[in-house]
């Protein structure tokens, strides 16, 4: 035997119940070597039940069972490999003519012969076949639920049969019952998970079926003690096994005698179990225990099969109703009236409470929502933890301590995003669980106390459920959110749909979407190997370092122009601007560029589609054409067509000899195509070995002529330096608030160059304002977006002692500049030393307060 041990609730989930060392009385149990030639272990039951008048302990099976019997033993075993599969040879008489059913299976070297007394033989497929015949054509789970528990007690016998649900925090639901009619019901009732230990669910997986034929907990030991004591035999897939004392103290306080369970298994894990209760002992015979086992493992297919039936079926109801809300709304303009006005519809889609939407600052709800002022923290904290994507809990002022105070209105949410923009949410709320449950029985019922205490009975499980799931709501099951994620798509549609201007937008919206995301990286990935090769240049002309480093300075700002100019490019511009602030960078050394034509300027989407073309071309000109050799030349000219087109002409010479292009990646792509696709013109790219020539044609329709038909031709011109700057007073005190310290330390040098050596600097609003108590400058820059702060609150303050500024941005957007101040002078960033000097030099002598 195992040694003795304490075992109460403190240590229920690590009592090894799976080597109890005994069995239950109801049969007998002999434990051989694998090839079943000799007896190691047994039961000490086992000589009455089987008639054997000799020593068991070490004794050859064939003396103890005959040799027919044996055979047909091992016969049955090599044909079930699996312990989880005994193999079965039901009503076997044995030579003592007692009639026995037996079960045996192999686990961890050693086989496991399981003997129960047989009254008649029976047919189980027959039987199993009849109870699955009688559900096998029920196609909602609820009637499968209900129909099975009531086929189950009648078919086998049992005073009360529950269909009980596994939650997703392992408690327990009763969800369907069939019972005696004098004996109180449990349906609807939850469980806490320790009602069942962690040890028995792992079992109930390996072994499906459990009967405990007399809950009096009396324990057959297995001999010999030395040897069990040991090493404690496993008998995890033996139906004989013995039970928990724990668990036989909870069907007594509960009255129950017998029981069995029916584990209920979908997708490799336990979903539930079909539990049933006898109030006096009882035993199935292993025929009816294998019909049960069939019916329950056809109970679980089936009810798999509901269930992605339904899951379709919902996904397919919420998406027709979404198919109407879109249809409807798609002769509208309003999408925050839309979205409001059905609400009430949204709601319907799933099992909710309440439903809210937060839209451009504005709250919605309808149902159950929190009290009003609360949403907008809530949508704070949602903006801060979802990240963006669709985000539920059950729980929700333990993720969220502030909806405490709401908590029995709202303790479930799921939050679902309607753009990229912070706080704009359409949310689904659920109650607290508990607001609507009670327990379904007498409640004037008594239950036996034992040893362990009340804890063990049915109402105070009910009570201690109760107490842990407390401020939590119903859980977001999986189809829930498989909605929601339909829900978000038909929003993200609708907020598109209206946003587009042109039918055929809709069609390419996917194309051009990732076209950018290409473009993007192509470019970030152009402009950093420009810089790499600008760094990387040798020093040619032999300057002093000062020298080359202002050199290769004025190149990078220059590059930082171009780019600059490209991005503004939304709002469509000069084409010659453009074109000029593109060769910017390539400006340098003894490269020849020209540029003529008349004046043209090119709307928001030429502007846009000519600067990534001129970019690609900049760019490759730059590597392998005209820009990558001293004294090549570049010409590009523009001129009108008889069709009003405008034609543009791209020709390099004094570049490497160029070859045909035989691979072309992306950026070749990007100029042989943008043109003709995105605005229907046309390119042709002519690859010469003297140089490239290029010509595109843009349609009139996107470009205006100036009335002044006059030739431009841009000259290559120096930047002012900073020593022809404007002068500026060396004293001048500063004040510079920049959050980026290696931007603020630029800017720093930037002024010291200057002459300028008293600055402060400040990372945010709060520092800034700090040091203006004891600090007062003579004029400042502010950097207008400082992470997640402005620095408003600091020109505010400069505006009411009278102290000129001017503002930094990287941004073309000023919408977070308050109107009173659109007034002050900008400075674009990356800051460029002569920009920057001259607006300080500017501001100082108009003043701009």
């Amino acid at each position: 035997m195992q040694p003795a041990q304490t075992v109460d609730l403190t240590n229920c989930d690590r009592e090894p119940i799976h080597i109890p060392g005994a069995i239950q009385p109801h049969g007998c149990l002999l434990v051989c070597d694998p090839g079943l030639t000799r007896v190691r272990r047994f039961s000490a039951n086992a000589a009455d039940m089987l008639g054997i008048d000799r020593e068991i302990a070490g004794r050859a099976l064939i003396e103890l069972l005959g040799d027919e019997t044996v055979h047909d033993l091992r016969n049955a075993i090599a044909m079930a490999p699996d312990a989880s599969r005994p193999a079965v040879i039901a009503h076997m008489r044995l030579p003592t003519g007692s009639y026995f059913d037996i079960a045996v299976h192999r686990q961890n070297g050693e086989a496991l012969i399981e003997f129960e007394p047989s009254l008649r033989r029976t047919q189980p497929l027959q039987l199993a076949r009849e109870m699955i015949g009688r559900v096998k054509d029920i196609s909602d789970i609820d009637a499968l639920i209900q129909a099975s528990a009531r086929l189950v007690r009648g078919v086998l016998g049992y005073d009360r049969v529950m269909i009980y649900r596994f939650e997703e925090d392992g408690s327990g639901k009763v969800s369907a019952e069939a019972k005696r009619a004098d004996l109180e019901s449990f349906l609807g009732q939850y469980f806490p998970a320790t009602d069942i230990p962690r040890q028995a669910r792992v079992l109930y997986m390996q072994n499906p079926i459990r009967v405990i034929g007399d809950a009096s907990g009396t324990r057959v030991p297995l001999l010999p003690e030395d040897e069990e004591r040991r090493a404690p035999l496993d008998l995890s897939f033996a139906h004989l096994r013995s039970v928990s004392p724990i668990h036989c103290e909870y069907l007594r306080n509960m009255g129950v005698s017998a029981s069995m369970s029916i584990s209920v298994i979908i997708n490799d894990k336990l979903w539930g179990l079909i539990a049933c209760h006898h109030y006096a002992p009882k035993v199935l015979s292993m025929s009816e225990r294998i019909a049960a086992e069939m019916f329950g493992e056809f109970f679980s297919l089936h009810l798999l099969a509901l269930k992605q039936k339904r899951k379709l079926d919902i996904s397919t109801d919420a998406r027709r109703s979404l198919d109407r809300f879109l249809q409807e709304a798609s002769g509208r303009s309003d999408v925050q009236e839309i979205l409001a006005e059905a609400l009430p519809e949204l709601q319907k889609l799933f099992a909710c409470d309440g439903v809210g939407l937060w839209m451009n600052g504005n709250w919605t709800p309808h149902g159950a929502t929190p009290p009003r002022g609360a949403e907008d923290d809530l949508a704070r904290f949602i903006t801060d933890v979802a990240g963006g994507q669709i985000w539920a809990t059950h729980a929700l002022s333990r993720d969220f301590p502030a909806a405490e105070a709401y908590f029995e209105e709202v303790s479930g949410v799921m939050a679902i995003p309607l753009s990229q923009l912070p706080k704009d949410y359409l949310f689904f709320f659920r109650k607290e669980r508990l607001q609507t449950l009670n327990w379904a029985g007498n409640p004037d019922k008594s239950y036996d106390t034992g040893p362990l205490g009340d804890r063990l009975t049915p109402r105070k499980s009910f009570a201690i459920w109760k107490e842990t799931v407390q401020r939590q709501a119903e859980p977001w099951r999986e189809t829930d959110l498989e909605i929601a994620e339909a829900i978000r798509a038909a929003t993200v549609e609708i907020v598109l749909r209206h946003n587009e201007l042109m039918e055929n937008e809709r069609s390419k919206a996917d194309v051009r979407q990732r076209m950018l995301n290409e473009e993007l990286n192509h470019r970030v990935k152009n402009i950093l190997a420009v810089i790499k090769s600008l760094v990387a240049a040798p020093n040619k002309d032999a300057l002093p370092n000062d020298d080359y480093i202002g050199a290769l300075r004025g190149r990078i700002q220059a590059l930082s122009h171009a780019h600059d100019q490209v991005i503004r490019g939304g709002g469509g511009g000069k084409l010659a601007e453009l074109v000029d602030a593109e060769l910017l960078p390539y400006r340098t050394g003894t490269t020849a560029i020209s540029l003529a034509g008349p004046p043209i300027s090119l709307d928001a989407r030429a502007h846009s589609v000519a600067a990534l073309v001129i970019h690609e071309l900049c760019t490759n000109a730059a590597k392998y054409g005209a820009l990558s050799r001293p004294n090549g030349t570049l010409t590009i000219r523009w001129e009108m067509t008889d069709e009003g087109d405008c034609q543009i002409i791209w020709q390099e010479r004094g570049g490497p000899t160029v070859a045909p292009v035989t691979r072309k990646g992306f950026g070749t792509a990007l100029i042989e195509r943008s043109v003709p696709y995105d605005l229907g013109g046309t390119s042709h790219l002519d690859y010469q070995p003297e140089g490239l020539t290029a010509h595109f044609c843009i349609p009139g329709r996107f470009v205006t002529w100036d009335a002044d038909d006059i030739e431009t031709q841009a000259a290559v011109e120096k930047k002012e330096s900073i020593a022809t700057a404007a002068p500026i007073d060396i004293n001048v005190p500063v004040l510079l608030v920049e959050d980026q310290v290696l931007i603020a330390m630029d800017a720093e040098m930037m002024l010291a160059d200057a002459g300028i050596e008293t600055v402060v600097t400040a990372s945010s609003s709060s520092d800034a304002l700090t040091r203006l108590k004891s600090y007062t400058p003579t004029i400042a820059i502010l950097d207008i977006n400082l992470g997640r702060d402005t620095s408003v609150p600091v020109a505010e303050e400069l505006v009411r002692r009278g102290i000129p500024f001017v503002f930094a941005t990287g941004y073309d957007d000023r919408s977070v500049i308050p109107d009173e101040l659109l007034s002050i002078p900008v400075v674009r960033k990356p800051y460029d030393a002569t920009a920057l000097i001259k607006a300080l030099t500017s501001c100082l002598a108009e003043g701009n307060t």
